[in-house]
């Protein structure tokens, strides 16, 4: 075993693995933040994606020795004094969401879109978020929804 230290959320936290073991397990099952999805185990679908160090990465594809030191921000780290992140509003408002159990890695990949590329464009926003699989929709309201966030946290467009 061996002690890694993560800033999770904005919270430091001290959590003992063993060297084999994923940051997603690590997540889900040491830190209990149950939005971080548990799926291929593949790196395949990015059910597991979360913010590590501002980049989108598959949880499951990062081994937690890897991580340490990392910052690491997951949708329960979106809500602020009590207030919504614009992408959260904009997945209520838009419905970005059916069933729900890809939301969590689409709300963080749209996130970091808000907050890393205000101005992209609609094939951009489709391209990073090409690596996270839905089995809902088309895709048209998740895209929807993050144009619509970079509107009400820039004041543009898209």
């Amino acid at each position: 075993m061996v002690r890694i230290t993560l800033t999770v959320n904005g919270e430091k936290k001290e959590v003992d693995v063993s060297i084999s073991e994923s940051l997603l397990h690590v997540l889900r099952d040491k830190l209990h933040l149950r939005s971080v999805k548990a799926n291929c185990y593949r790196g395949e679908c990015g059910i597991c994606t979360v913010i590590m160090n501002n980049r989108l990465v598959k949880s499951c594809q990062v081994l937690a020795v890897e991580a340490d030191g990392a910052e690491i921000i997951t949708v329960e780290g979106l809500t602020r004094d009590g207030k919504i992140a614009p992408i959260q509003r904009a997945f209520i408002e838009k419905f970005g969401f059916q069933c729900g159990f890809c939301t969590p890695a689409f709300v963080l990949a749209g996130h970091w879109i808000v907050n890393n590329m205000p101005k992209a464009s609609e094939d951009e926003i489709r391209e990073i978020i090409s690596g996270i699989v839905c089995r809902c929709t088309g895709y048209k309201q998740i895209v929807d929804a993050i144009k619509y966030a970079i509107m009400l946290a820039h004041g543009e467009s898209g």
